[in-house]
């Protein structure tokens, strides 16, 4: 079950982040609301990043990698991206 809820919130951090300005462009930022336990694992494989201290977390190239893998596995469409 951990393993789909990690799957689950990388999913939804790509689903709701924004591309900015000052950020490379192959990271997106998204809003950090989700269990700290499972985004310090997100943080752990390199999926995202950011400060304990921020609100936000950005999502590195693997992050955005990994989470259209599993947006085609799970037949979610993105094409708003």
């Amino acid at each position: 079950m951990e393993k789909k809820i990690k799957e689950l919130t990388l999913q939804l951090l790509y689903l709701t982040s924004w591309q900015e300005d000052d950020l490379p462009e192959n990271m997106r930022r998204s809003w950090k609301g989700y269990p700290f336990d499972i985004l310090n694992e997100l943080t752990d494989q390199d999926l995202i990043r950011g400060s304990y201290k921020a609100k936000s977390v950005y999502l590195t190239k693997a992050g955005i990698e990994e989470a259209r893998r599993l947006l085609d596995e799970n037949d979610i469409n993105d094409d708003d991206r």
